[in-house]
C-alpha cells in the first residue's frame, strides 16, 4: 500500500541503500533499535551473510544483533512500501541510486543522503526529474555520516563512535522541519539545517582531504601511509595550502549569500581546538592524532572527495565569476596522479541542474524546490 503522504506518526520502515561500512552500521543498529529495515547493495556477494544470518552483528559502542528484515539486489523489492531511504554510498554512486529508485518511488517516502557531499541532493533530485519520476517525494543530505564504523567479517560491523550532531537539510527547505521530524523518531542526532546549499559548502572533508593527500602523495607512495596524516602530513606550508583553499570555498559560499564556517572554526566547534591559524588549530586536535595515512593515492579522498566536492565547489565558483585557482590546482594534479578526469567524472552545476541559474534562482530552487 502506498505510504500516506501525511507521515503517519507510527514506527518509520527503513531501506538502506548500500552495504558498505556505514550502511552495513546502519542497517544493523536500526534492526537492534527495533524498526523494520531492508539493504539493498547492487552486488549480492556481500547481502549472502545477512540473508543467512537474518541479520548483523554489532561490536564496538554499539552491541548487540541486529535484525534485517530483507537484504536483496532487487530496488523494487527493496524500497516498496518503505517510509524512508537511507542512501550510504559514497558520492560517486548518487546519480546511479537515484536512476534505480526513481521509477519506483512512492508518494510520501523520504530519501536521505548520508552524507550529501557537495550538491547531492542537487544532483539527485535532478537526476529523478530526468528520469520522469512523478512522486511526490522529499530528497534530503546529511552534512555528514552518523557513524565512523568498518566492515569486520561478513555480517559483522564495529562502530566506533557517533556523531553527536548532524545538520540536516531537504530538497527543497521548506521540508526541513518535516524531515527532521521523521528522522528524530529514530536518530535524535540530526537537526535542521539552513538549506542544501550550506549543507553541502560546509563540507570541510573537502578541504582536508584531497589537498593533504595530494600534497602528502610521495610519502604516503613509499611509506604505504604508515605515518600520521593530520599531525605528520600538516605542516606551516601545506597549512597554507589549505587555508587558501578554504578561503575560496568560503567565497562561493558568500556569492549565494551563504556564511560558511571556516575550516579553523570547524575544528573549534567540533573539537574544542583553538588557534589563531589553521596549522595551529590543526596540531591542537587531539581527535587526529593516531589517525594514519590512506596507504595509497588511489583513495577515496581522490575518487570521491575531489569529484563529489571540490569539483562542485570550483564549478559554482566558475558559474558565480568567483575565482578558485587553489582547489582547481588541486583537481589537476589528483587528475595527474591517478590518471583520472576528475572534472568529467565530477558534480558539475550542469549535473546538479543549475546551469543558466541566477544566485536568486539558486536560492529559491534551494528554498522551494522551483526556481521560479
Amino acid at each position: 500500500m502506498p505510504i500516506n503522504k501525511s507521515f503517519a506518526i507510527e514506527a518509520p520502515r527503513f531501506c538502506v541503500l548500500g552495504a558498505g561500512h556505514g550502511g552495513m552500521a546502519m542497517a544493523g543498529h536500526l534492526g537492534l533499535m527495533g524498526y523494520e529495515v531492508n539493504i539493498y547493495n547492487r552486488s549480492e556477494s556481500r547481502l549472502t551473510p545477512v540473508t543467512l544470518s537474518g541479520g548483523i552483528e554489532l561490536t564496538g559502542l554499539i552491541e548487540g544483533f541486529g535484525p534485517v528484515n530483507l537484504a536483496t539486489t532487487e530496488i523494487v523489492e527493496a524500497i516498496r512500501d518503505v517510509d524512508i531511504l537511507m542512501v550510504v554510498v559514497p558520492a560517486t554512486g548518487h546519480a546511479f541510486m537515484a536512476e534505480k529508485v526513481a521509477p519506483h518511488l512512492q508518494d510520501g517516502q523520504v530519501i536521505l543522503l548520508n552524507p550529501g557531499r557537495t550538491g547531492g541532493a542537487l544532483e539527485f533530485r535532478n537526476v529523478l526529474k530526468k528520469m520522469g519520476c512523478q512522486a511526490e517525494v522529499i530528497v534530503g543530505e546529511a552534512q555528514t555520516l552518523l557513524y565512523a564504523s568498518r566492515n569486520l567479517n561478513p555480517a559483522q560491523v564495529r562502530i566506533f563512535g557517533m556523531k553527536n550532531t548532524i545538520p540536516v537539510a531537504a530538497l527543497p527547505g521548506q521540508h526541513t522541519v518535516k524531515l527532521v521530524k521523521k528522522l528524530r523518531q529514530v536518530f535524535p542526532q540530526f537537526v535542521p539545517g539552513d538549506n542544501v546549499i550550506k549543507t553541502s559548502l560546509d563540507n570541510i572533508g573537502a578541504i582536508f582531504h584531497p589537498a593533504l593527500t595530494v600534497l602528502n602523495a610521495a610519502r604516503i607512495e613509499s611509506t604505504r601511509g604508515e605515518f600520521q596524516f593530520y599531525m605528520e602530513g600538516v605542516t606551516p606550508s601545506v597549512a597554507h595550502v589549505l587555508e587558501a583553499l578554504d578561503e575560496e570555498r568560503v567565497s562561493v559560499a558568500a556569492a549565494l549569500g551563504i556564511r560558511a564556517m571556516s575550516a579553523r572554526e570547524w575544528l573549534y566547534v567540533a573539537y574544542d581546538a583553538p588557534g589563531k591559524t589553521l596549522f595551529e588549530a590543526m596540531r591542537n586536535n587531539h581527535g587526529y592524532k593516531g589517525i594514519n595515512a590512506p596507504s595509497m593515492v588511489d583513495h577515496r579522498y581522490l575518487w570521491e572527495d575531489v569529484s563529489m566536492s571540490l569539483v562542485p565547489i570550483a564549478s559554482l565558483g566558475e558559474h558565480l565569476d568567483v575565482p578558485t585557482p587553489t582547489i582547481r590546482n588541486i583537481i589537476h594534479l589528483a587528475s595527474l596522479m591517478n590518471q583520472t578526469d576528475y572534472w568529467g567524472s565530477g558534480r558539475t552545476v550542469e549535473k546538479m541542474g543549475l546551469a543558466g541559474f541566477s544566485v536568486a534562482e539558486i536560492r529559491r530552487l534551494a528554498l522551494e524546490g522551483d526556481p521560479g
